[in-house]
């Protein structure tokens, strides 16, 4: 994972692939907050879109991939897009899932963590600093689409989040330090943030909460 691959090579498309997964279902978890602050139909597609987007451009930015794969093609927007005309569409199905949002948004971060800091390697990162870009690119969407709708986000309370996301990312370099392929490490990674998002999620697992001193 020390050099970027040429398109062709499978680690370059499951990057792609991993990306455009979760620029879909990210867009859903975007949007179905929108239908349930009931905006309009350009609120639902902006959140689907801003939500999609945001961590892949950070991720590029941080990167030096500039200007960002977003912005150089209409195929990324074009998914982003679609995710919120889906949502708009299936929105009686996904109402029914139990927290559709957090769900949704949980297979997001899992994805978008996991193909970040594999580029983060292929950039050079050091393997310490990978799984922080991972991380980064994983949340950041999701802090975007909470402070559009004035909510506090998710990486900010007391629910395993972030930390999913930097475990995920160890597990790619860590799978990479093994000298595992990169496209079983990138899946490990996404697969190990996932489950911890997810069993937190429902099993109510949370961070400990330092005690507020007196005067605070």
């Amino acid at each position: 994972m020390h050099a970027l691959p040429p398109l062709d090579q499978p680690v370059q498309w499951l990057i792609l692939a991993l990306d455009g997964i979760g620029i879909f279902v990210f867009a859903i978890s975007g949007a179905a907050l929108a239908l349930r602050e009931r905006l309009d139909l350009f609120g639902v597609l902006l959140m689907a879109f801003v939500t999609a987007l945001f961590g892949g451009i950070l991720r590029d930015i941080l990167l030096g991939a500039t200007p960002p794969e977003t912005l150089t093609s209409w195929h990324n927007a074009a998914i982003a897009l679609s995710g919120g005309v889906f949502t708009i569409a299936a929105g009686g199905w996904i109402g029914r899932l139990d927290k559709p949002v957090r769900l949704f948004d949980a297979i997001g971060l899992g994805l978008f963590t996991a193909a970040g800091a594999a580029k983060a390697l292929d950039f050079g990162v050091h393997p310490l600093m990978a799984p922080a870009v991972g991380m980064v690119v994983g949340i950041g969407g999701g802090i975007l689409r909470d402070m559009l709708v004035t909510r506090t986000p998710l990486v900010l309370q007391a629910e395993i989040y972030a930390v999913a996301a930097l475990a995920g990312g160890f597990a790619v370099v860590g799978c990479d330090v093994l000298g595992l392929p990169a496209q079983p490490s990138m899946l490990a990674g996404a697969l190990l943030c996932l489950t911890l998002r997810l069993l937190a999620l429902y099993r109510g697992w949370t961070l400990w909460h330092p005690p507020r001193p007196p005067g605070l």
